[in-house]
């Protein structure tokens, strides 16, 4: 019998994903096997004479379903990276083994009566810091998962957590198909007037590659976005917003109407369950802003801010478009991103046809390893001997100044069909503390950037290297985790303190010290020049009251969705009542955002979209510092790594800001960097 390498040790360096032997065969049975010894190492808890202890419950139970994370995250992984029919069908069939595997731990009664003989005794226990937290998010999570709940309920909450399972998957498989199915054919080259060369030469390449003739546009980011920017067509625009902007929304195999209904729905009856008044209650409980009063006051404030700065954006633009070429009544959402591209190339002397020829993608890559190198010692060799899960992903050992192994990173930076769209990391493998050795992390960044071509490599948008440089912030946090419990570690904090790593490190993208790092002319090597840096500078508050917005909206709209009684209301009139408080840009039937809102639907941000604009304030009073004290000031970095990057989720965030920052976070910077404060 071959064996299924998911149940071997990996036998690779560093212990690494083999994927090059792991066959789609392999996960169900794996994922039954790892399930089974996970049930096996609970009933060893709550079978155990002894009475409970920190060690033989809490700490237990941390270490135990060690296997079912190995299979679910190399499973996972792969179904938002790399997936195909064969896969999607496992993952759906998993999706529920999982669930309930899940709740039959936290729905364990033997098991939580130990949980709570230890909680109740905590201030006896003389636990540090980390075991406290331990302890109390463990309780905790027991408690948020039903354990407290009478029988009755108990068998509701599993239903209900095995459905909502399903139809999040669901919900994300939807969004993928509708962005894979379409697609725009170009037969007439004068459609193309306004695109640059590199969006011509990748729509040939596209058509090639699915067997048309003439030249193809996706609703893959890298195709889609530009075209919107520079295509002068305006119906083929306007043709290819609608595709966009209604996926999941024609009522068909891959509508998502019903689900957004059903998922907010079931939500609200898991919330109500466990005694929260709504499902924006129960998840911000466990975050910085700590209630669904806070966090709507936080958007209303920003709002305040922005609609004024906002207006005043969008009647310049409206001006400039009339007084060059625009003849209807107002501009339309298909109209925005062409005519701002224009202003802005108008009033900067810049575009991304200037900006991309000194962004090529393994430039850029050496830059975010040189300023992680600069800020904290680390530094980056390819290995190819490392198994990888498809050709165009790059494996990199991560070492700290000193030689000794970090981390294990890969890159991953190219859309495929069997990619979902966006950009996000993940670890395959978390860090933690175990029988006294360090077991360091694997980290993966995805991301959909625009591909080489025949001619010329993969040039970034400006747009795309803060993308990148984001997503390296998270990868960061999980590389420079540094703590006991996996469960504590790296990412796994509140979600409002998430993203202040990813969007602190934007922040390097617009410095000339970092810049001439990295921006280098991949034809002549020549390193950007003074004056396309402070274009850029310049022109980083551009449209930042419209953006700040459309920011705003979709926070208040995830809110609305999340924070109150579910009224059964449609796709569109939720979005129409948040647009009547916070949206400039008319109404365009039969197009909706929630239907491809993956995000809350499809990923870990339900009643949480309000966090980018939360870490966006504490990313700009955390980068003040360092103008303060200097770009790369060691002492400035190495608190920053002390306090956030290397505690995870050990200790309350706000307590660990203030130790990194000496105080507590002020608005006023992010206003001032955004240019909304007058």
């Amino acid at each position: 019998m071959i064996e299924n390498p998911l149940l071997q040790p990996f036998r690779t360096p560093h212990e690494t994903v083999p994927f090059d032997q792991i066959k789609n065969e392999h996960f169900l049975p794996a994922l039954t096997k790892a399930i089974e010894n996970g049930r096996k190492e609970i009933d060893a808890i709550t079978n155990n004479p002894q009475p409970a202890t920190f060690e033989n419950t809490i700490a237990a139970l941390e270490k135990s379903g060690e296997l079912v994370s190995r299979v679910s995250s190399v499973l996972f992984n792969l179904n938002h990276a790399e997936t195909n029919p064969e896969l999607q069908n496992i993952a759906r069939e998993a999706s529920p083994l999982l669930t309930e595997y899940g709740n039959d731990i936290t729905l364990n009664e033997k098991l939580f009566d130990r949980i709570k003989a230890v909680y109740e005794q905590r201030h006896r226990l003389n636990l540090d810091v980390e075991d406290q937290m331990l302890l109390e998010q463990t309780y905790k999570r027991f408690a948020r998962n039903g354990a407290n709940l009478p029988e009755s309920d108990k068998e509701q909450f599993r239903a209900n957590s095995k459905e909502l399972a399903q139809l999040s998957l669901q919900f994300g498989e939807n969004v993928l198909s509708e962005t894979n199915e379409y697609l725009l054919q170009i037969t007439n080259e004068t459609d193309l007037n306004g695109l640059p060369d590199y969006v011509r030469e990748a729509a040939r390449q596209t058509a090639r590659q699915k067997g048309k003739t003439g030249w193809v546009i996706t609703l893959q980011g890298p195709s889609y976005v530009p075209f919107l920017q520079y295509a002068d067509n305006r119906e083929l625009r306007r043709q290819l917003f609608l595709a966009y902007n209604s996926r999941g929304f024609h009522g068909d195999k891959n509508d998502n109407q019903q689900i957004i209904r059903k998922i907010v729905q079931l939500r609200y009856e898991r919330a109500t369950l466990l005694g929260y008044p709504t499902h924006a209650d129960f998840v911000l409980e466990e975050s910085m802003a700590g209630s669904s009063g806070k966090v709507r006051q936080f958007l209303d404030e920003l709002a305040g801010y922005a609609k004024p700065a906002a207006a005043e954006q969008w009647a310049e633009l409206t001006a400039y478009a009339k007084a060059n070429g625009f003849a209807g009544d107002q501009l339309e959402r298909w109209d925005y991103n062409y005519y701002a591209e224009k202003l802005k190339k108008e009033k900067y002397e810049l575009d991304d046809e200037v900006l991309k020829p000194y962004f090529g993608l393994e430039n850029v890559l050496d830059g975010i390893f040189t300023v992680a190198n600069k800020l904290f010692g680390l530094q980056f060799k390819e290995n190819k001997a490392i198994p990888i899960y498809h050709p165009e992903v790059v494996a990199y050992e991560v070492f700290d100044e000193n030689g000794k192994f970090l981390a294990m990173f890969y890159g991953d930076y190219f859309p495929r069909e069997g990619k979902r769209g966006g950009a996000w990391m993940n670890d395959l493998q978390g860090q933690k503390i175990q029988e006294g050795r360090n077991i360091r992390p694997h980290i993966v960044n995805v991301c959909n950037f625009t591909k080489p071509t025949e001619t010329r490599p993969s040039l970034l948008t400006f747009n795309e290297v803060t993308t990148l440089f984001h997503e390296f912030g998270h990868a960061l946090h999980g590389m420079l985790a540094n703590g006991k419990y996996e469960s504590l570690t790296g990412t796994n904090v509140y979600r409002d303190f998430v993203e202040l790593p990813s969007q602190l490190l934007e922040n390097w993208c617009y410095e000339p010290e970092a810049l001439q790092l990295f921006a280098r002319h991949y034809q002549t090597g020549e390193v950007i020049p003074r004056e396309l840096i402070d274009k850029i500078r310049a022109s980083q508050n551009f449209m930042e009251g419209v953006s700040s917005l459309t920011q705003i909206r979709y926070g208040l709209v995830d809110m609305h969705w999340h924070g109150g009684v579910p009224g059964g209301e449609a796709v569109t009139e939720v979005e129409s009542k948040i647009d009547s408080q916070v949206n400039l840009f008319p109404r365009v039937p039969d197009t909706a955002f929630s239907t491809a809102f993956s995000h809350i639907f499809a990923g870990g941000y339900s009643a949480g979209y309000y966090s980018y604009k939360w870490s966006e304030v504490l990313d700009a009073d955390a980068f003040e510092l360092f103008q303060e004290k200097g770009l790369f000031n060691r002492e400035v970095a190495g608190k920053f790594r002390q306090y956030v990057l290397e505690k995870g989720g050990s200790q309350n965030p706000a307590e660990l800001y203030r130790h990194f920052r000496g105080r507590e976070p002020s608005p006023r910077a992010m206003l001032r960097r955004s240019g909304l404060l007058k």
